[in-house]
């Protein structure tokens, strides 16, 4: 069954929640596949990568025990991020009641996927209606430290509260068709108990009414920081506007960090974030590179308050061409709890990256600067041009995996 991808609803703010900081896999598994497993009524999960690793297996358990005592289960995977699951994987799986279903796996040609772009890039789970999460890990064993060297440093949240609520009727108006979203809505609206006191807002980004929402709240955020700023970012490109209120920011004494990837999955993500050093740190903005290993994280925090997990990158991909969604949180205690954790990576696994001397005169980086500036200042433009094919959402029958005979020529972004 194939039909439309829905946008969402839009995003407001909602009193009353808790949040819980989950660093790396170590932290997130483990919370995740026990909420599945105390699952009584329902599981939403999306992700952009599921692979047929230890991680993925685990997770197949979670799913399948949850489905034969009778959960409804729903998984929403990517067709390019997942591009390898076998009929046994997910085969078992539908066999046993999970609905499972590929956003836009789309066809191939001469082997090669043609949809690489406006990807399905969200990590959202919602278990009972009752507890979230969302953040930048995929299931794949690549987010757990004894991986090794290529062990990616990331982070999401566990959500308890109202704002759950919002999750819950986004995850399911991505799956089930209007009428049936219906008829679960009106039970689903029934108010959440509090269970903090953070004001969150969940934040999504769309190619239809959603362009822009993610990177205009960040924007909000730093033209009203007054002490600090750190965003810890795995892929950083953003476009002019960005940027302009980063270094004015900095220009009125707001001491903001940059922390990105120093060992990169991909090394051309290295060499587009380091174009824009100069031009940031001549207005004063100190930057980091994380060189423990890959840095995955899409997080960030301003002042004392305001802090963001979420899926979203700050790249082309994800600000232009992607579906995301994020957690913007006004909460002290988390905002305090992220900032101990980002000094600790900047004091004990990160590099400063030092500043050219302003007084010595480059040709060469001026004319880089220049091209960098404009390339900023139009590439959201330009993302609009490119084909807003309609995406689809395809639910698998039993006997039927993920396509996989198109392997992408390189591992994706995630």
């Amino acid at each position: 069954m194939k039909r439309p991808f829905r946008a969402p609803r839009s995003s407001r703010w909602v009193p009353g929640n808790h949040f819980d900081l989950l660093e790396n896999g170590e932290e997130f598994f483990p919370r995740v596949f026990n909420a599945i497993a105390q699952a009584r009524r329902e599981v939403m999960l999306e992700t952009f990568i599921l692979f047929d690793d230890k991680i993925g297996q685990e997770l197949h358990s979670a799913l399948l025990q949850a489905a034969q005592r009778g959960v409804e289960v729903h998984v929403l995977v990517d067709g390019f991020g997942s591009p390898d699951l076998s009929d046994q994987y997910v085969g078992s799986l539908v066999e046993a009641g999970v609905q499972f279903r590929v956003f836009d796996p789309g066809r191939t040609f001469m082997g090669q996927r043609l949809n690489v772009l406006r990807r399905m890039h969200r990590k959202i789970v919602v278990v009972d209606g009752e507890l979230g999460f969302i953040g930048g890990i995929n299931y794949s064993a690549d987010h757990v430290a004894d991986f090794g060297p290529e062990a990616k440093q990331d982070y999401a949240v566990q959500v308890r509260g109202p704002i759950v609520a919002q999750m819950h009727h986004f995850t399911r108006a991505a799956v089930l068709d209007r009428a049936e979203h219906k008829r679960h809505r009106a039970a689903a609206d029934t108010g959440r108990p509090h269970a903090g006191t953070a004001h969150a807002m969940f934040v999504t980004r769309d190619n239809q009414h959603h362009t822009s929402d993610i990177e205009r709240h960040y924007r909000v955020a730093l033209r009203a920081a007054r002490s600090r700023v750190v965003i810890a970012n795995a892929y950083f490109f953003p476009g002019y506007r960005f940027i302009r209120e980063m270094r004015r920011a900095a220009k009125r004494g707001v001491d903001v960090r940059l922390i990105l990837q120093g060992q990169p999955d991909m090394p051309i993500v290295k060499t587009a974030a380091s174009l824009l050093y100069d031009h940031l740190q001549r207005a004063g903005v100190r930057v980091y590179e994380y060189c423990d290993r890959p840095l995955h994280g899409k997080v960030a925090l301003v002042d004392d308050n305001w802090s963001t997990v979420g899926s979203s990158n700050l790249d082309p991909l994800s600000l232009s061409l992607n579906l995301e969604a994020n957690v913007i949180i006004q909460d002290r205690a988390f905002n305090a709890q992220l900032h101990r954790r980002l000094s600790h990576l900047m004091d004990h696994s990160c590099k400063q990256i030092e500043a050219a001397s302003p007084s010595r005169w480059d040709g060469l980086r001026v004319v880089r600067s220049y091209a960098v500036f404009h390339l900023m200042r139009w590439f959201p433009a330009w993302a609009g041009w490119l084909p807003k094919h309609e995406p689809t959402i395809t639910l698998a029958k039993p006997g039927a995996a993920v396509a996989a005979s198109a392997e992408p020529s390189s591992s994706p972004a995630t």
